[in-house]
């Protein structure tokens, strides 16, 4: 039986969700105007990238004014519709709500929530980017219920774009984690290796180009050196990360200092001690690195291992 340890990660905080998309819906403009005005139908609230919550559950409204445009989300069990509601200009809330970063607050929500938010913000963060035709740099029409744009001009359809990342846990044959810190960090935050796949690259050539340029590391050329785990949406503004396990052949280290300034291996109880006395931070629970880490450490964090969540990158 192979090691429970790599099987798919089933725990990623923002690859959970509790509902159907009901992409057949969003063609039908009768059924989402009827959605729309429908007292059952819920809105997320969405502004410059954050949605309003109260305490650990979305703030959900059960209407919105009607200049305010809307992107369908999906239904519940229950039949109810489901929206994120886009502001421009930040509406008032009540006192016991506020704006929230999905970064900070996703591992605290529920599976329901977590899966709105997620959607709402990538949504919104492609809605803010995309207000021109990238083709001729006319307006664009919101059409399919918020999921696509369609240009007048030069008759062109735009859909929401998904940018794929990669990120590594990589391991040498001591069973030791490579773990490094980005030049812009601080000096205590580590992380496991990522980068964007390039224009004609396959996901598991980008891991090990990645790893090498970054670190100097390569990564065994055998099947078993690299096995995918799993994915989660990181719409910081439109990245999806694809999680990894590696082996490396060439261990040596020797660090590009553009992208990375530090990487080091580090064994079980090294990593225990250096989180221990403050020498390294760990990524936040609500990141895939995380789950990594986790992963190979063979269980979970503690919470004061974390860094704390000013502004994350992965």
């Amino acid at each position: 039986m192979s090691d429970p340890r790599w099987w798919l990660l089933d725990d990623l905080v923002l690859a959970r969700s509790a509902i159907d998309r009901a992409a057949e819906r969003r063609t039908d403009q009768a059924w989402v105007d009827g959605a729309r005005v429908d007292p059952s139908s819920r809105f997320v609230r969405v502004h410059q990238g954050t949605a309003a919550i109260d305490g650990d559950r979305l703030a959900l409204d059960a209407s919105v004014p009607e200049h305010v445009l809307t992107s369908l989300l999906g239904i519940d069990a229950d039949g109810v519709a489901y929206f994120c509601a886009h502001y421009d200009e930040a509406p008032a809330l009540a006192d016991s709500h506020r704006w929230a970063d999905l970064r900070m607050s996703g591992s605290s929500l529920d599976a329901m929530d977590a899966g709105l938010m997620v959607a709402s913000v990538a949504l919104d963060n492609w809605s803010r980017n995309h207000r021109h035709c990238p083709e001729c740099g006319g307006g664009v029409t919101w059409r399919d219920a918020g999921w696509s744009r369609y240009c007048p001009v030069d008759d062109s359809s735009h859909f929401p774009r998904t940018d794929p990342a990669v990120i590594v846990l990589v391991r040498d044959d001591d069973d030791r984690a490579l773990l490094g810190r980005q030049v812009r960090w601080e000096p205590t935050w580590f992380s496991t290796l990522a980068g964007f796949v390039e224009a004609g690259e396959s996901a598991e050539a980008a891991v090990r180009r990645e790893v090498e340029e970054e670190s100097g590391v390569r990564i065994g050329t055998r099947p078993e050196d690299l096995q995918y785990l799993g994915s989660q949406p990181w719409p910081f503004p439109a990245s999806l990360m694809l999680g990894y396990h590696a082996f490396a052949s060439d261990p040596s280290i020797d660090v590009d200092g553009e992208e990375i300034a530090e990487a080091r291996w580090l064994s079980r109880a090294e990593l225990a001690q250096a989180c221990a006395t403050g020498e390294v931070s760990l990524p936040p629970a609500v990141s895939i690195a995380r789950k990594l880490i986790e992963r190979w450490y063979g269980e979970p964090l503690p919470g004061d291992w974390s860094r704390p969540l000013i502004k994350p990158s992965r």
